[in-house]
Order: C-alpha cells, then structure tokens, then sequence
C-alpha cells in the first residue's frame, strides 16, 4: 500500500473517519466537491484493498418527466376546476363545465374524470358539485400532487426518500399511472461505504496527502516557489491525440498548381481562352469533318443564346474551307463536302483546349515557341467513377523547326516523372488532327496497372498549313483528373467533384 494518498483518496478516506455511519457513494462525492465517477472508482479501488466496507441496494428511482414538468408549471387542471367549482357556489351543471373552466370539450371531460376519480366532486341534480373529500382538498395537496412537486425540484429521488418527505408514494404512483410521461421510474443499485477497522487504523496513523498535480509552469510558480508544491503531470506521447484538419488547398486544384508549375520549369508560356468556342475553332480549324459524330448534339453542348460566333478574317477562313472541301495547299485530298460556314459558326461549351492551342497557332504561327493550357472542358458523357460531364485538361504545343516526334515524347515523359510516376511508355493511336499520335500511359505501382492519361501527336498539314505555319507543330491533350485520382488513392472520379467534407479533411497534404 503506498503511503502517499491523491488529493481525492485522502479527501474520501478522512470524510469516512469522521462519520460512523454508511455513507452512500453520491453522499461522499457532495462532501468532498468531487466528481461522483472518480469518487466511486477510488471506492472501489479501496474496497478490493480492504480499507472500506462497501455494500450495494437495489432500490427504484422516481424521475419527473415532460408531462410532470408541465403539471408542476401549470398546476393540475383539477384542482383549478376545483377552486373555480367553490367560487361559483360549489356546483356548476354539467352542460356549463367547458364554458365555466373555458375548456374545449376533450379538455372538460378530462377534468370531470379526474375530480370525480379523486372524489372531490359527484353528480348532482345535473350538475358537478364539490364533495366534502373536495373540500378538505381545497386546503391540502393530492399525494400526486406533492410527488410531481418534489421531483421538479430535484429532478429524481429514491422511493426512501420520498416516503421519509411525508409522500404517500405508492397512491402518488397510483394516480399518475393514468398520466404517461409524468413520472418514470428506474431500477438502480445504490452503492453504500464505510471504513473497515483496517481502514480506521490506516487514518488513525496519519494519511501523507501527495502534492497536488499540474499541467504546466506557471510565471506565479517561479516567482513565489510554489512549483516546488506541486507535482508535473507525466505525457505519454506515445498516447493518440485528437485529429487537427488544418487548412490545405483541395487535390485537384493543388495537382493542377503543379502541372503548371512543371511547364513553367521547361520553360513553356501559358495561355488562356474561353468557355464558350465557335465550332471553327474547336472543330473546323482542327480538319474535323462537319459530318464527325463528335460534333452531334449527342455528344457536345451547344450553346443556345449566344447561338453563333463571329468567324476569324476571311483569309482564314477560307483557307480552313478549302482544306475541307479538297485539300488547299496541303496536298491532302480534304473531305470532299461542301463546307458550310454557318455550322462553322455554332457556339460550344469548348470539347478540348486544343482550340485554344490552334488560335495560338493562327495569331502566331513562327516558331520557336512552347505553350500550354490548363481548363475545364465539357462534352455529353454519363457521369460515372470514372468519367463527368466536364473534367481538367492540360493542352500544350511546340512550334519548333528542329521538333521531332522524339521531342513530343521525351517532353511528355518529363512531364510525368516530374509528377511522380517513374516509368512512361506511349502506344499508337488515331485522332483526326495529328498523324503520328500515341497515347500516354502511367504505371500505377500499387496494382501494377497501366493507366492512360492523353494523347497527343504531331499537327497534320491540313491543321497548320491553312494558318501559315511553316514548320512542324508538337501537340498534347491529357486529362489531370486520372492523375490526380492516382496520386491520392482514389477511385472514383465523382470524390473530386462532391462536398465530402470527411474525405477532405483526411485527404494528405503529401503523397
């Protein structure tokens, strides 16, 4: 047994020594100012030590309920009836109770039962008149009365109790037993303590009171010397601790900040462009044939006010125009259509930025030059985990006498090792506006997949001559939703769209 005792052990054991008596467990915790848990938790601890005698009763708990509360605020409506019942004479006829205790007609006959009940009123003549039971009451509460009242003052209390406050419980419990929700009532076990002899004789030696613990030192401490009164609480850093959520920029947003930030280290220059793009340049300027399924309401939102666009100056144009219609200048054999301009005009919520890209081409078609672009794009797709309606794309190019399609992949996997991702392959693929094109593909370590991210290639002649472009163009569109969705460990595209505040705040700042 250790010799020095907590403040809350030494304030139990010497209470207990100064009363013979058993004390219950909440009666000590009232004494001392002390938290009834740990009081109880330190008897315990007593009780297995042999220093305290502790024994348990079963006994039921009386708790005042939302409708005693009530009755006890409003006062019982029979008794109002009752004192209004005297004031009128002692009787009032049965057909004026409603309009005498203005009550509704549920309200009156729930007063007639309970004043006859309580045999405070009869039936007489046709009327309702005061007994002398009714009378004597008019000086003096009903048992229910005084249980309902009592209780509101201390919310519960034990059937001892309230039979020693002079209350004739079981014919309270009786009465209200017609009134739900006035009293409950609750089995408990009520836990009483003593001193054992060799606890009186542990007490009677002397108790050495331990200093009293602190958290942390304070500037009174050091200037009066009471730090050497007190004990320092101990950490256990090894404990866990509470979550904290600081604030942090959400993954997407913080992915696209690094695609930008990548291209700006080799020395690209960023652009920008609208939401809103004439189909010239989202399609036409790209040889994409006006007959193309990508361009059907199926697949594209068309913009209904504005519905059209102006077009660019009219050498352009029909430059564009002969390309598709028989190839132009570029030596290709074009669609062989006839072009129609006023499709060409059609406003769209922008497929791709590839027509940002293009409209950078035809302002500035000398090289060298090295840009990019990152914004939101939109076509008709159902929503699913892994594919929206609008997503994050990052398009570039390279305008360069020296380009090669070995720069546009050597590019690329820069690109992604500077994102994280240490092996890169590319395999072929058709896209009507680059001839060669790849698509680039990630290895994600975890599952050992190849996952693929975009395409690009190099500008047809149908897409650079008709704007005089004179040397080759390098051209890429890759998506920075899958990215990202690989970088945090997810696997639904929707996460990055939803207001999951849970997920978010668990999303790490690094990975």
């Amino acid at each position: 047994m250790e010799k020095k005792f907590s403040e809350l052990d030494f304030s139990i054991l010497t209470t207990l020594s100064k009363i013979k008596e058993e004390l219950s467990i909440n009666d000590v915790a009232d004494r001392i100012g002390m938290d009834q848990a740990k009081v109880s938790a330190a008897c315990l601890w007593f009780a297995d030590e042999g220093l305290i005698d502790l024994t348990e009763e079963q006994t039921t708990v009386v708790r005042i309920g939302d409708e005693g509360k009530r009755l006890h605020s409003e006062g019982f409506p029979e008794r109002r009836a009752l004192e209004i019942i005297e004031k009128k004479g002692g009787q009032i006829p049965f057909s004026a109770v409603a309009s005498s205790l203005s009550l509704d007609k549920a309200g009156s006959g729930e007063v007639i039962k309970w004043v006859l009940a309580k045999k405070w009123c009869e039936k007489k003549n046709g009327n309702l008149a005061i007994t002398d039971e009714g009378r004597r009451s008019l000086e003096n509460e009903g048992e229910d009365e005084k249980l309902v009242h009592s209780l509101a003052a201390k919310e519960q209390a034990d059937l001892e109790t309230l039979k020693g406050e002079g209350i004739a419980v079981e014919e309270a419990l009786r009465l209200l037993k017609s009134r739900p929700r006035s009293v409950k009532m609750k089995e408990k076990v009520i836990r009483k303590v003593r001193l054992t002899e060799r606890g009186m004789a542990l007490v009677a030696r002397g108790l050495e009171k331990e200093k009293p613990e602190v958290t942390e030192l304070s500037q009174t401490m050091l200037t009066t010397g009471k730090w050497r009164d007190v004990r320092f609480k101990t950490y256990d850093i090894t404990l866990p601790s509470a979550p904290l959520y600081p604030g942090k920029v959400h993954p997407l947003q913080r992915i696209v900040d690094e695609t930008r930030r990548c291209f700006f280290e080799m020395g690209f220059t960023e652009i920008v462009s609208p939401h809103v793009e004439s189909s010239f340049w989202d399609f036409d300027a790209l040889f994409q044939p006006q007959d193309h399924p990508a361009r059907e309401m199926q697949d594209t939102f068309y913009v209904k006010c504005p519905r059209e666009s102006d077009l660019p100056d009219a050498s352009m144009v029909d430059a564009v125009k002969a390309t598709h219609e028989n190839g132009g200048d570029t030596g290709s054999l074009g669609w062989r259509y006839s072009w129609d301009e006023a499709k060409a005009r059609r406003n769209v919520l922008r497929t791709h930025l590839t027509a940002a890209t293009i409209r950078h081409v035809a302002r500035d078609p000398q090289p060298p030059q090295k840009v990019f672009h990152i914004g939101r794009v939109f076509r008709r797709e159902k929503i699913t985990f892994k594919h929206g309606a609008e997503f994050i794309q990052v398009d570039g190019i390279i305008i360069d006498n020296d380009a090669t399609f070995a720069t546009l992949l050597g590019t690329l996997a820069e690109f992604y090792h500077k994102m994280g991702f240490d092996e890169v392959k590319f395999r072929p693929a058709f896209f009507p506006y680059t001839e060669p094109s790849v698509e680039a593909f990630v290895r994600m370590e975890e599952r050992g997949d190849w996952i693929e991210l975009g395409g690009a290639g190099v500008f047809r002649p149908e897409v650079t001559v008709p704007f005089g472009c004179p040397c080759p163009v390098l051209a890429w569109g890759l998506g920075l939703e899958r990215l990202t969705m690989m970088r945090i460990g997810i696997n639904d595209i929707r996460e990055l769209y939803l207001s999951n505040l849970e997920w978010l705040k668990g999303v790490q700042l690094c990975r």
